[in-house]
């Protein structure tokens, strides 16, 4: 019946000025359920391929919806002996699913909240507000379909399938519902056009830092704490003004959440030392940023951290500077391929960078003092390296 339906779909599909829609009459025994005899709706795309994927679904979705109403009119037999008390809630709608993980994951990052209603407005727009365990893999697929013609490539569209997969497991798992997740498995095909992060050599990193202290400005103070802590964009963006340690025998840089900034995992929570061109560049930023409390204003305020913003800006300035291919999340290929370079130990580069401990013996003790990551960091110093200091 459902492959005979697929193969059918193709008639409600109409053509309006390149815009494909789905047209199709409503059944006379459920005309009472509408306004119109008629529905007519936007696919919300020009491809034709896509066009008849979504009618498949769509059409999927309005014979079921229709069997429910019939099913409705008919009276079920031995009705008395059913147990009301066995039968399950609806599962939760899409949309539903998302405020609930906000409310248990979300707290007060705001990137973070936002990411994920926009992710799962994503499904809503694609596939419908409905219920989390009604999606099928085929209409996953049809949802991946749809992402890759709106221009994201397949890093993008890999996290928002990630995103999506976390909201509808955690409120499976609140629920206590069983069943698969729908966006689990999706394939994703090799299209080519993944974003490559590859490390910054040596000279090319130290034109950036030059370029940093010649410019000497928020953007370029950002840059160059970076590179030389290998620290993540949204880490030293959200950093506060507090986080910066100069009065101590080793000045530091404290890595810990923020209201308005969370980490990425457990172990992004650390303690660098700052050396060479970062610094250079926490002093410049600590002594411009006396009546705030974020070290970076340009970048974080009471509503949030605009890391990705700052992103946008400075590969488009690593681009006019050292040309194309790198990035900034780069500085972190970088510090890693530094740190093996100088033969430092391979639990202390994941320390550095607050990379996933590999083996469960790593994640026993406190980790390395901080003084011997001092010495890790400094043994990285660039040989004819710009002289970083506060003077002008």
């Amino acid at each position: 019946m459902y492959r005979m339906m697929y193969k059918d779909a193709y008639q409600y599909v109409a053509d309006r000025d390149g815009i494909f829609y789905y047209v199709r009459r409503v059944p006379n025994d459920v005309r009472q359920h509408y306004a119109s005899s008629r529905i007519s709706f936007s696919l919300r795309t020009k491809s034709h391929q896509s066009a008849l994927r979504a009618a498949k679904s769509v059409t999927q979705r309005l014979e079921d919806y229709w069997l429910g109403l019939r099913l409705q009119q008919m009276d079920i037999p031995a009705i008395h002996l059913v147990k009301t008390d066995d039968v399950e809630d609806a599962s939760p709608l899409m949309m539903d699913a998302v405020e609930m993980y906000l409310s248990i994951k979300g707290k007060d990052d705001r990137t973070f909240i936002r990411t994920a209603r926009r992710n799962g407005e994503y499904v809503s727009k694609v596939l419908g507000n409905r219920p989390i365990t009604s999606y099928s893999s085929s209409e996953a697929a049809q949802f991946r379909d749809w992402c890759f013609e709106q221009g994201m490539n397949i890093n993008t569209v890999k996290r928002v399938f990630a995103s999506v997969r976390s909201i509808i497991n955690l409120t499976m798992r609140e629920h206590g519902m069983k069943g698969s997740n729908a966006f689990s498995g999706t394939f994703m095909p090799d299209r080519g056009d993944a974003s490559t992060r590859q490390p910054i050599p040596t000279d090319k990193l130290r034109v950036i830092q030059q370029r940093c202290q010649t410019t000497d400005d928020e953007p370029r103070w950002l840059v160059a704490l970076i590179s030389d802590t290998g620290m993540r964009l949204s880490e030293a963006a959200g950093l506060a003004r507090e986080d910066i340690v100069l009065d101590a025998d080793i000045p530091h840089v404290i890595i810990r959440p923020h209201p308005w900034r969370r980490l990425k995992t457990k172990g992004s929570e650390r303690t660098l030392p700052l050396v060479g061109a970062s610094l250079w560049a926490a002093e410049r930023a600590v002594e411009a940023s006396q009546h705030s409390p974020y070290l970076f204003p340009r970048y974080c305020n009471d509503k949030g951290c605009k890391a990705n913003s700052a992103s946008a800006a400075l590969n488009k300035w690593l681009k006019q500077t050292i040309g194309d291919g790198y990035v900034m999340h780069s500085f972190r290929h970088s510090m890693r391929d530094r740190l093996r370079a100088v033969s430092c130990p391979s639990e202390m580069i994941d320390q550095i960078g607050g990379w996933s401990k590999t083996s469960v013996g790593e994640g026993y003790g406190e980790g390395f003092r901080l003084t011997q990551v001092f010495q890790a960091l400094l043994s990285l110093s660039l040989k004819a390296k710009p002289n970083f200091t506060t003077e002008n």
